[in-house]
């Protein structure tokens, strides 16, 4: 049974107006091909559409029931086209994005907005992954943006530097230096230190150990944990000082305060995309990144 939409329409226009002249001009044709038509969808179906008279045309009982069906069958068709059409535009679909958490003092939840607004239609599915753990789903394919601490990446991932900032010493409340405004981080060389684990993330690791070294002293490291809001709440608890990028002063955790101290290693922030197959919304979503951030200048130190 050929079920052709524009046969579809022909009928939909007649079984409306009631009258093939009114349905021909309606549908901007002669009535002579409208005529045909619906005789080729008669013969098609196997069954009498319309009765028609002198007059006007009146719809048969299977008539009736193809015109309730013919208008949901051509509502859905265009409904599955504009559908292919906002997904090949990059309106339509699904974006997977992994995060760490000190992004969300750095600019991802304002993005977050922004990326709501310009494609409301899009499923946004937030995970938060160390750095290490993104770039692997980044490139197997399973993530389609990541927001990472900057690390180097593989072939097959690309990235793009977002942020730089630099790192602060994040003190308990209780400690003797914590109402300084700023400090040399000599000074903390017989304290103990929280550190950002070196499995999660070896260039923190060693960014952090390499500050400690060039201040003149090897830093007695008690714990590491695998998130940065970890090291802080370690740090509010009064188990040890440790040294993190400067956006967790905005984390308003209590017990603890951020000193400045003077260095020029930087905290980079990275976004990374898959390199290639990339689907029309992964591209509109990392240009809609590339506008929330201005372009970043290289810094001296990268972590």
């Amino acid at each position: 049974m050929d079920l052709e939409p524009r046969l579809l329409r022909y009928f939909i226009a007649v079984a409306e107006e009631r009258h093939f002249s009114r349905a021909a001009a309606r549908l901007h044709i002669s009535q002579p091909p409208l005529s045909y038509a619906i005789r080729q969808l008669e013969e098609n179906i196997g069954a009498r559409l319309l009765a028609r008279t002198s007059r006007h045309v009146e719809l048969t009982d299977a008539g009736q029931a193809l015109y309730h069906e013919a208008v949901i069958l051509l509502r859905q068709a265009e409904e599955v086209r504009m559908l292919v059409r906002q997904v090949d535009a990059g309106l339509r679909g699904r974006l997977r994005i992994g995060f760490v958490g000190s992004m969300l003092y750095r600019g991802l939840p304002a993005l977050l907005n922004v990326m709501r607004k310009e494609l409301p239609d899009v499923e946004h599915v937030l995970t938060e992954l160390n750095s290490h753990d993104q770039i692997e789903a980044v490139r197997r394919g399973e993530q389609d943006l990541g927001f990472i601490h900057a690390n180097p990446v593989p072939e097959g991932v690309q990235a793009r530097d977002l942020m730089a900032e630099p790192f602060v010493v994040c003190l308990p409340d209780a400690h003797p230096l914590a109402d300084r405004q700023t400090l040399r981080l000599t000074e903390l060389a017989r304290d103990d230190f929280v550190f950002f684990a070196r499995a999660a993330s070896p260039s923190y690791y060693e960014t952090v150990l390499a500050m400690c070294v060039s201040a003149g002293f090897m830093p007695a490291i008690r714990h590491e944990v695998r998130h940065w809001l970890s090291v802080a709440s370690l740090v509010s608890q009064g188990l040890g000082v440790s040294i993190v990028p400067a956006c967790l002063s905005r984390s308003g955790l209590a017990g603890t305060r951020f000193i400045a101290f003077e260095h020029e290693a930087r905290s980079i922030s990275q976004v990374i995309w898959p390199d290639a197959a990339r689907s029309p919304l992964q591209e509109r979503a990392v240009a809609l990144v590339a506008q929330a951030f201005a372009p970043l200048q290289p810094a001296p130190a990268r972590a």
